[in-house]
């Protein structure tokens, strides 16, 4: 199974990106709320020799095109780099979405080279026509089929998944409520649970049934059948991004225990 990993940024990340990549993870990436600087991605790059290394995502209201343009061009020859970007949360996203690419595109960057952070169907058809593809969070198989049947079968869908490995439901869930909570209040988020079924008492009470749709939480044959089912919908490579609990406190050791299960399996 392809399987990427999202890193968490610490003292030892460089070190922790070569562990997981000789792990046999075949992505590593860096989630916008730890992107303080783009010079992180190049620190990925440099500690490893083959996996892909993304954003997910580069928000566009934080670094300026200019700025990634200059990452690209100065890793463009390891052909690594995958450079997500996203966020646009103003009141006509699309526009700023559009310009952003648009320098992009002025600046030498090749659509190869770009992917999209993206849930709704007009996103998702701004990933088709001006990157590589997509890569949406909190999803569902049946989401993930919708949205490679809008990607078509060229765009690369790489699906961010958080996981839990904890099989008591209490633990498990109330770590997914903690990442979720707070993205209700986006409004891309909520219109996005809209339009995949979920009602607004799902919404509002954070449900079992909301939580468990879009997460993958339980033991390592529980976490194994969820990324098949995504990949199995459509999804190029399920990222793995794993929540910490009591019982499982650091998930760089989670990563590394969830390859021996999931990829050399």
């Amino acid at each position: 199974m392809r399987i990427g990993a999202s890193l968490n940024i610490n003292e030892s990340f460089r070190d922790d990106a070569a562990e997981l990549e000789t792990a046999g993870y075949s992505s590593l990436w860096i989630a916008g709320g730890q992107l303080s600087s783009l010079s992180l991605l190049a620190d990925v790059v440099r500690a490893t020799e083959k996996v892909d290394v993304g954003s997910s995502i580069v928000p566009v209201e934080v670094h300026d095109a200019a700025s990634v343009a200059a990452l690209y061009h100065e890793l463009a020859d390891t052909g690594r780099l995958v450079l997500g970007i996203g966020g646009a949360q103003v009141p006509k996203p699309m526009r700023m979405l559009n310009a952003y690419l648009d320098e992009l595109d002025e600046l030498g960057v090749p659509r190869a080279a770009l992917m999209l952070a993206a849930l709704g169907p007009r996103k998702l058809e701004l990933a088709r026509d001006r990157t590589n593809g997509a890569i949406p969070l909190l999803v569902t198989p049946e989401y993930t089929a919708r949205a490679r049947g809008v990607l078509g079968p060229s765009r690369r869908l790489s699906v961010s998944q958080l996981v839990v490995l904890d099989s008591d439901a209490t633990r498990a869930r109330e770590a997914v409520r903690g990442i979720v909570r707070f993205l209700v209040g986006v409004a891309g988020y909520r219109n996005h649970f809209a339009r995949i079924g979920f009602a607004e008492a799902d919404l509002a009470d954070l449900s079992d049934h909301l939580v468990d749709s879009v997460s993958a939480w339980g033991d390592e044959a529980a976490i194994a059948a969820n990324v098949r089912d995504l990949l199995d919908a459509g999804a190029d490579d399920v990222i793995l991004s794993v929540l910490p609990t009591t019982r499982h406190p650091d998930p760089h050791g989670t990563y590394l225990h969830l390859a021996d299960h999931l990829i050399s399996a």
